[in-house]
């Protein structure tokens, strides 16, 4: 056997003996590197400081470069520590600098302008001028190097005044032979042109010089900066790319700048860019770049080809050609830009690069991961029905391998595809159903949910296979939004399914098994499917009775409040033995059951925060007297939001309150109190301007037989006090729709104070259905004159009377109206958060008698269609939030669109819009097809009325 070690004088030196030394001496060096200090560790600025007044020293500066550097690294150091010095330390420094210049080593120079152009900016101005004569010397010296360093501190240093010293030498510069100091003069205009434009757009004929230079860089800084100076010349613009797609410029880095000029300019000209010969010219230009001997330009022309607005498919065909070259590039810059130009081009026109899918197919095995989400998406944009079981399988190991984020743009890639492939929902709900049994945080998990609640909404096909894979998700949801969503999910939709029961359980577990919050909504969905299946009440009632005693407030009282509803006794089901023996005996009678599907099913009509602000109002009028109404959804008064800009003209002033804030004062009034419950008040409107002597604006309140019109009086005269001030009206018709029946004074105003007066209108009950009137007002009162300084009457302690005129008082039908409001349909973005249609429209509309239907066929004065259906709504007084949900609903690019509206009429009048919009051939108006039904035609004539 071979010896393992070789003998020499010292001894034996075996293998292992050296890799255990060469281990030693490892660990070695790497304790040292780890336990030696930083050398700006421990730095003081006051030792710093003390140690740079040798830069004051002639001998030390030129014999010692390298020693300068290094201070000048530490005064760096501290600075961008945070460590700010103060004006006479600055002061001091600056002075050393200048001592500095002495040096003609380059690498300390280069260190005194760095620090210069990082400190002048937090310095005096006063201190710049220390160091502006050296820097000027430099830039008139004979190197190149110091030169150019010299003008870009110098640009970032002095101000529009000092730019006319230097002017001369920085024109010069920009026609340099070395392009070095022409860069740094270019770099310099582009840094003075925000604070000296006249200045910096003298020097044109400079730049233009420059923008010939050979040099690439000072190219690309040349067109840089003229296309700064010409900006605001669209002409000069055009002449100037149109000279230069000639074929003038070089640089690379140029032509990639000139082709977004081009690609602004060919915006411009929108979709009849092709027409004039400039346009021509420049799209010519774009083609003729795709074949530069630069990668980077051929990206940009090719980017810029498939960014156009209006380019058809077959214009996109050579750049697409392009990009697809680039998919095959060795280099993952050339892959990755061409992936995200190629994804952008599939949102709009995915026909149009349909020959790239299979070289997109070779890159869902790319390393790098960006680029392969980007092909992914972008084959499930473009990908056939054919393609799709392929697709999947090569996603499902690629899913496993990247973030959250990138599995986000995934998911909704494979909604959109499911939504133009219906016929493939089972695969594809499957494959999202998966992954929701897989690892990942919140967001993600939301993703998948939203997608498939989508899915259900817009292919009703998935509503079965779709409910199930979701109560199999929540068998093991760690995310309790995620339960209580699909757990409402499942009690409105579950019902309706063919084997509701196979739901029962699932839910059921939750109650088990989950939080207090997962709990609450599993008795509720429980709750849907014991009111809208009777076969299943009985059993779903035993589940509900394990809750009555649950240890959380919200679930037992939700459990209570569905039994009682669902006709179960409480009372037998909480009693001791003794008593359930009792009412078994018939001691104790059991209570009938109650109308379950219109308290459990039917939504509220109105929101949660809505019904507690109307049952305090209720309350403010007299609830709990016992001459009141009954406590019904009829009687409740209705808090409405603000009204529409569009309709009133709402006071700005600072001083106005809520109109909530501003009806709770109104039932403070006794003599108010009498006329009932509010229907809805409007915001305040002015009747003055807010500069006025008198300064008046109204509320108006309407009730079911009353409309109080609530006046808010300020007097901002100091030499006169107000008494018995009122506002008297007078109809500007003879129609009579309306009595004043009482007016309430505001007493006393003094200067800058505010004060109410109401008038009680009394609407005729012979025009039941004409809401619309205006009348001329006035403001009446008596002035007596004070001494504003003691405020002592002076004069008549009666005062005079005096009268001013107001804008006139108007009310209109939209005043009468409330509730009105957009239903979400099948489909609708709004699925995506699991609201479920809480109204079918169609069933009301048919139920409703159609001889109180009114037609209506009108033009609308608009382009838009989305700001058509916003002065709709307008006009009927929607509420701002359901007017913008009716917005939302409006599809961008098309033609037409259809939206219903349900609304409520004072008095409890139901009435019922089916509107449709339709764009004209010319664009230039909208034809607005509408009809309204209601119990009596009047109504929906006066409904009808209000879309002028």
């Amino acid at each position: 056997m071979a010896s393992e070690g070789v003998e020499d004088g010292s001894g034996t030196l075996s293998i292992s003996s050296v890799v255990k030394e060469i281990q030693g001496l490892k660990d070695k060096f790497k304790r040292e590197d780890g336990e030696s200090p930083s050398p700006f560790a421990d730095l003081e600025k006051a030792t710093v400081l003390q140690e740079c007044r040798v830069f004051s020293d002639s001998k030390i500066v030129t014999e010692s470069p390298r020693r300068c550097s290094q201070l000048i690294t530490k005064l760096l150091h501290i600075v961008t520590q945070g460590d700010l010095m103060s004006s006479a330390e600055v002061t001091e420094v600056f002075f050393g600098v200048t001592k500095l210049f002495q040096s003609s080593d380059a690498s300390l120079r280069r260190m005194v302008y760095f620090f210069i152009k990082e400190v002048a900016e937090t310095c005096n101005p006063d201190d710049i001028i220390i160091v502006t004569s050296s820097l000027t010397k430099d830039m008139n010296s004979n190197e190149d190097l110091f030169r150019a360093n010299s003008i870009r501190v110098l640009a970032k240093m002095i101000d529009a005044t000092m730019l006319g010293a230097i002017e001369r030498y920085v024109k010069q510069a920009i026609v340099d032979k070395n392009s070095m100091v022409s860069s740094s003069a270019l770099v310099a205009g582009a840094h003075l042109i925000g604070g000296s434009p006249d200045v910096v757009r003298r020097w044109v004929n400079e730049v233009q010089e420059a923008l010939h230079s050979p040099s690439e860089m000072v190219q690309f800084h040349a067109l840089s900066l003229l296309y700064e100076i010409r900006q605001h010349d669209r002409l000069a613009i055009s002449k100037m790319v149109a000279q230069l797609t000639r074929g003038t410029v070089s640089s690379p880095m140029a032509t990639c700048l000139l082709i977004r000029y081009i690609t602004t300019i060919l915006r411009g000209y929108g979709p009849d860019m092709l027409a004039s010969a400039n346009g021509r010219a420049a799209y010519q230009f774009l083609e003729l770049s795709l074949r530069h001997r630069s990668e980077s330009v051929i990206y940009e022309a090719a980017k810029a080809l498939i960014s156009l607005p209006s380019a058809e498919e077959r214009d996109l065909a050579p750049a697409v050609a392009v990009l697809q070259l680039f998919l095959s590039s060795p280099k993952s810059t050339l892959r990755l830009a061409a992936m995200r130009a190629l994804s952008d081009v599939a949102i709009a026109k995915p026909a149009a690069i349909i020959k790239c899918n299979d070289d997109m197919e070779s890159l869902i095995a790319d390393s790098n991961r960006s680029i392969a989400t980007f092909a992914i998406t972008t084959l499930l944009k473009t990908g056939s029905e054919a393609s799709i079981d392929r697709l999947m399988k090569q996603i499902s190991s690629f899913m496993n391998e990247i973030a959250d984020e990138f599995k986000i743009v995934v998911v909704t890639a494979i909604r959109e595809l499911c939504l133009k492939y219906p016929l493939k929902h089972r695969v594809l709900v499957g494959f999202l159903a998966n992954f929701l049994r897989e690892e990942g945080g919140f967001e993600f998990k939301k993703a998948i949910v939203d997608a498939i609640v989508a899915l259900i909404c817009a292919i009703p096909e998935t509503k079965e296979s779709s409910l199930f894979h979701l109560c199999e998700f929540i068998e093991d949801c760690e995310f309790t939004a995620l339960s209580t969503q699909i757990l409402h999910l499942v009690g409105s939709l579950g019902p309706t399914t063919a084997a509701p029961a196979r739901y029962i359980r699932f839910v059921y577990n939750r109650i088990i098994l989950e939080n207090a919050v997962v709990r609450a909504a599993a008795v509720a969905a429980l709750t849907k499917f014991a009111a809208k299946l009777p076969a299943l009440r009985a059993s779903v009632s035993v589940l509900l009775r394990r809750s009555l005693r649950d240890e959380d407030d919200e679930v037992r009282d939700r459990a209570t409040l569905a039994l009682r509803l669902l006709g179960e006794d409480l009372k037998s089901i909480l009693a001791s033995p003794d008593e359930q023996r009792e009412i078994s005996q018939g001691a104790v009678s059991i209570s009938p059951p109650r109308p379950a599907n219109q308290l459990l099913l039917e939504p509220l009509p109105m929101p949660f925060f809505k019904l507690a602000q109307a049952l305090e109002k209720f309350e403010m009028i007299g609830g709990h007297d016992e001459s009141s109404q009954a406590l019904t959804m009829s009687t409740l008064p209705i808090v409405e939001d603000a009204r529409p800009a569009a309709l009133v003209h709402v006071s700005s002033r600072p001083n106005s309150i809520s109109v909530d804030g501003i009806v709770s004062e109104l039932h403070k009034v006794p003599e108010l109190t009498a006329l009932g419950p509010v229907f809805r008040s409007t915001p305040p409107i002015d009747l003055t301007e807010s500069e006025t002597e008198y300064v008046v604006s109204y509320i108006k309140h309407v009730m079911l037989n009353h409309v109080v019109l609530e006046f808010m009086i300020t007097n901002t005269i100091d030499e006169q006090v107000l008494l018995d001030a009122c506002i008297n009206l007078e109809a500007t018709d003879d129609s009579g729709h309306y009595t004043v029946e009482s007016s309430i004074r505001a007493p006393e105003l003094r200067c800058g104070e505010t004060s109410r007066s109401w008038l009680v209108l009394q609407h005729d009950a012979s025009t039941e259905f004409t809401f619309a009137a205006q009348f001329v007002a006035e403001l009446r009162f008596r002035a007596v004159d004070i001494d504003p300084g003691t405020g002592e009457i002076q004069g008549d302690q009666g005062g005079f009377p005096e009268e001013y005129p107001l804008e006139d008082v108007e009310l209109c039908t939209p005043d009468f109206m409330s509730e009105a409001r957009p239903l979400f349909h099948q489909g609708d973005e709004i699925a995506s958060q699991v609201k479920i249609v809480d109204i079918d429209f169609r069933a009301m509309w048919e139920a409703m008698d159609a001889s109180g239907e009114v037609l209506e066929k009108c033009v609308l004065q608009t382009r838009e269609l989305e700001s058509a259906v916003t002065n709709i709504t307008a006009c009927l007084g929607m509420r701002s939030k359901d007017r913008e949900h009716a917005v939302d609903m409006v599809t961008k690019n098309v033609s037409s669109h259809s939206f219903h509206i349900v609304g409520t009429l004072v008095g409890s009048i139901k009435f019922l819009i089916r509107a449709q919009i339709q764009q004209s051939d010319e664009k230039a108006a909208c034809l607005l097809k509408m009809a309204v039904r209601s119990p009596d035609a009047v109504v929906s004539r006066a409904v009808a009325s209000c879309i002028k």
